[in-house]
């Protein structure tokens, strides 16, 4: 009866990877197109890479194979095919592991209070970042400038859009300067949970992204920074920018970030 019980678990295991892998375009990822594809969804070695295991590991997990996994592993095979906290903590009962806390996959928000004081700077981007450095709150300024509102949630990260975003790279007009600052800046929160599965998740996507990232990551600038400096409108009007960092909640790493310009150049 045991033995019944677990086969079917991981043919359930089997079939819920597969569903959900075959729900996502490369898009929906962050992944250039790649052509015609003969089956619909992602490919093993997309989400494989991705979710920073190798390819065979990934496809014995899909396959429910007897192989042990850790709990960042299933974080970040839950990140990667986008599982909201039900589904996260339905594929870590079908792996056989204790479901994560609900802050693993819990999305922050900031008070009224806050989000008023962002909106009434009006014409000064601002908005705010967690430990990851992704973006839960904004204003109007910094939604014109960046776009946030038409982002999906798991995209809406700082350095993705630096280092993932195609058309928002160009608008960064110093980013050969800034970004590898902008990612030392990063380290100093990365050093506060370096065991973090959702950090340790960031990481890996984005080295799986983007050669840049994985190149300065091992080696990172001193001079860190950040935002960046330097940013392309969409009318092709440059703003350069100076910034200032707040801190908005200690305890659950929310900071602020807010853009002063400078001035306006053709």
């Amino acid at each position: 009866m045991i033995e019944r019980s677990l086969h079917r678990t991981k043919t359930e295991l089997s079939e819920f990877l597969i569903r959900h892998r075959n729900k996502l375009t490369p898009a929906d990822v962050g992944l250039p197109a790649s052509g015609r594809r003969r089956t619909p969804g992602l490919r093993r070695e997309e989400v494989a890479a991705l979710a920073g295991v190798g390819l065979t590991w990934y496809t014995w997990f899909e396959q429910g194979r007897d192989i042990q996994v850790s709990e960042k592993f299933l974080l970040n095979v839950a990140y990667t095919l986008k599982l909201d906290d039900t589904e996260c903590s339905h594929l870590f009962l079908l792996a056989h592991k204790r479901p994560p806390p609900p802050e693993a996959h819990y999305w922050l928000t900031v008070s009224p209070l806050v989000q008023q004081l962002m909106d009434d700077l009006v014409t000064r981007p601002a908005y705010v970042v967690n430990l990851r450095w992704d973006v839960i709150a904004w204003n109007a300024a910094a939604d014109e400038l960046f776009g946030f509102s038409s982002q999906e949630q798991e995209q809406r990260n700082i350095l993705r859009i630096v280092f993932a975003d195609p058309d928002m790279r160009w608008r960064f007009c110093a980013w050969r300067e800034d970004a590898p600052k902008l990612l030392a800046q990063f380290r100093y929160d990365f050093a506060l949970a370096p065991e973090d599965p959702a950090m340790l998740a960031l990481v890996d996507t984005l080295t799986a992204l983007s050669p840049d990232f994985r190149r300065w990551w091992k080696t990172p600038d001193d001079k860190p920074a950040s935002a960046m400096r330097s940013i392309m409108k969409t009318n092709n009007t440059r703003l350069d920018f100076r910034h200032e960092t707040l801190v908005v909640d200690e305890h659950r790493h929310l900071k602020m970030v807010v853009y002063f310009a400078e001035q306006t150049q053709q």
